[in-house]
């Protein structure tokens, strides 16, 4: 600021604008306010005003329009500084259901008094075919956590996750990680059970509307089954997973809450201890990212924390607390429901980008955010 104030002219008119230019720098550090929310909408402003470069935030760009067709939304302070793409284009945001699972528990848990700690065998939880006693001593804080030892036949996943699929009795409850989509398909069973409410509804009411979402509607989250001639290996069980389209701004509201410890215009809508909890690593995995309660910890290699929810074919929302940023990647490619014939071969001709590459991304965002957040 000092170095345009020395160009101008002393005098009345000097003065007045001076104060003009003195004026529009602290309009700019408020719109910066760790407190600001939008409102209807994502309240958009011009990045040079926040300190970012221009010339690397396009050059960020310019690597995204390389990519597979995809929505963008970037919020720096609860401003909107980027929009590629169709910010608005609903589309399925696979595993990271589970992330949003993760915050309705958050939420119902101790309105509930809900024991976290309470076991499969006590709640009643069981499958086709049945779960052993051993399996029944897994909990729902192990659920997740990813440690339940249940190595069961679940619906959905991808090839991928069925790879090193483990054998089931080789790890007993709660001592070993492995990403394992029957934990998040019976922690939804036990949502429901529990709190005797869809998920949908708990999302549209408890989250969605609270914090403003644009897009989503209840119609918006589906169930998807077992088909009647399902493998008992890999795809036969009694719990459905529970499946979200939406859009990158909504997605960019559901980061930003968290970003915000749980709060919402001076309300809490998620405990804090909750975002706490669930955003901290229970355990590290073998490719070194950490993961908390259905949140991957870390993992970008980027210099500063991260936690993010994450779905298959490219389907980020980062949450980057130091540099008060959330980043929604949304690639609007659909991996498919009925994936269970699908090769690993036949997923990586699905356009998507690989993990790397987001990291890639994030590595030039922060670049390009010059300024010191405050």
């Amino acid at each position: 600021m000092r170095s345009d104030l020395h160009l101008i002219q002393r005098g009345p008119l000097g003065y007045l604008l001076a104060a003009w230019l003195l004026l529009g720098a602290t309009t700019a550090l408020a719109g910066a306010s760790p407190n600001q929310y939008p409102k209807e909408a994502w309240s958009k402003v011009d990045p040079g005003l926040l300190g970012w470069s221009p010339q690397k935030l396009a050059a960020a760009r310019k690597f995204v329009e390389t990519l597979p067709p995809s929505s963008v939304v970037v919020i720096d302070h609860g401003r909107e500084v980027a929009e590629w793409g169709d910010a608005a284009k609903k589309v399925k945001i696979s595993s990271m259901r589970k992330s949003l699972l993760s915050a309705l528990y958050g939420i119902y848990t101790p309105l509930n008094h809900f024991d976290l700690d309470a076991s499969l065998g006590s709640l009643g939880i069981d499958d086709d075919p049945p779960l052993t006693a051993g399996e029944k001593q897994a909990t729902v804080r192990m659920l997740l956590e990813s440690r339940s030892g249940v190595y069961h036949g679940y619906v959905a996943g991808t090839p991928g996750m069925r790879k090193g699929w483990p054998r089931r009795g080789s790890h007993s409850p709660g001592s070993y990680w492995f990403y394992n989509n029957w934990d998040f398909n019976a922690l939804g069973s036990i949502f429901e059970k529990e709190f005797k409410t869809p998920i949908a509804k708990a999302f549209d009411t408890r989250i969605a509307q609270r914090i403003g979402m644009q897009d989503f509607r209840v119609e918006d989250m589906y169930y998807l089954h077992a088909p009647a001639d399902a493998s008992p290996d890999f795809n036969k069980s009694i719990h459905p997973a529970y499946h979200f389209r939406m859009t990158a701004r909504d997605l960019a509201r559901f980061g930003y809450l968290f970003l915000r410890n749980g709060e919402w215009q001076g309300e809490s809508v998620v405990p804090k201890a909750w975002v706490s909890d669930s955003t901290q690593a229970h355990s590290q995995t073998k490719a070194g990212e950490g993961y908390g309660y259905l949140w991957w910890v870390d993992g970008f290699d980027l210099p500063v924390r991260s936690f993010s929810a994450q779905g298959a074919l490219a389907k980020y929302v980062v949450v980057l607390p130091a540099r008060d940023l959330v980043v929604v990647y949304l690639n609007h490619t659909d991996f498919p429901d009925d994936a269970s014939g699908l090769t690993a071969d036949a997923v990586k001709k699905l356009p998507s980008i690989s993990h790397d590459q987001m990291g890639q991304l994030l590595k030039m965002l922060l670049d390009a955010q010059t300024r010191t957040p405050m």
